[in-house]
């Protein structure tokens, strides 16, 4: 039984995330209406040819957002998290009752759309991350109080378009933040690191990055096909008094579990200072 098509939907700034969580969508079929925003006819071009999708250059069209949103059941602010209660006093008067405003701005609360919006607006606040761009995505999913558990449903089924969702309060985004927000940064880190030590032991750039590269991508894919846990597919790799052992124990004896909790804590303290305004 085929899946029943999301609704109109409009993205407002469909940037780098935004244009990712598009892509997803029209890549599943389920969105039949799709209006997207950009500044410019160049990046609005850029999305036109994407099913369902009609692209509006805000350049070409300055009431494009004004149109968008008043043509949508589900609104989702991509703009730069400076020029969201801009674009939301702007909105505000054409949103149809029973709207749901879903907010892609780092550090921009619920609070602030409600304040803006009105208390009954249905508003999600989502904290995806950049391998949307593939599909394979972690959003973060926060309600505001008047999201009913269908907008709560229809919301997940959009980003489920483009990767794993998690739902969770509010109190919890900034900390999801700081390890799949920021995640991927520190995976990339470490395939540097890995490549760095690889030409260290002769091998040229190419062929370390190869090894280091496909070796996490290999590693990440056995572990989505097997289901098992991290620990178990480790210790199956970990032949006993073998050199992976070996260098096994001198990772841990670095302490990463005491590095990784420091650093994301480091993240965590930035996010709570952005939020502030800091």
């Amino acid at each position: 039984m085929p899946e029943t098509p999301l609704p109109p939907l409009a993205i407002l700034g469909a940037g780098s995330m935004g244009g990712a969580i598009l892509q997803g969508v029209a890549a599943s079929g389920l969105a039949p209406r799709v209006t997207v925003t950009n500044r410019t006819a160049a990046k609005a071009a850029a999305l036109a040819e994407l099913p369902g999708v009609t692209s509006i250059a805000l350049d070409e069209l300055p009431s494009g957002n004004v149109d968008a949103a008043a043509a949508a059941d589900v609104v989702l602010i991509g703009v730069k998290p400076a020029m969201v209660p801009e674009l939301l006093r702007e909105i505000a008067p054409v949103l149809r009752p029973g709207t749901v405003v879903v907010s892609l701005a780092a550090g921009v609360t619920i609070a602030t759309f409600e304040e803006i919006l009105g208390a009954d607006a249905p508003v999600l606040r989502s904290m995806p991350n950049t391998p949307a761009v593939v599909g394979k995505a972690v959003t973060g999913l926060a309600a505001g109080s008047a999201a009913s558990p269908r907008d709560i449903a229809t919301v997940r089924r959009l980003f489920e378009t483009c990767g794993a969702v998690i739902e969770l309060p509010e109190s919890q985004i900034d900390a999801l933040s700081t390890i799949s927000g920021s995640g991927p940064a520190y995976v990339f880190l470490l395939i540097e690191e890995l490549t760095k030590a690889a030409v260290g032991k002769g091998f040229d750039q190419a062929e370390a990055r190869l090894m280091a590269e496909q070796t996490f991508i290999g590693a990440a894919a056995l572990l989505e096909a097997s289901g098992d846990d991290p620990a178990e597919l480790r210790r199956r790799v970990t032949s006993p008094k073998g050199t992976t052992e070996r260098a096994v124990a001198v990772l841990q004896g670095a302490r990463l579990d005491e590095l990784f909790a420091t650093a994301t804590d480091a993240a965590l303290a930035r996010a709570r200072e952005l939020a502030a305004g800091a």
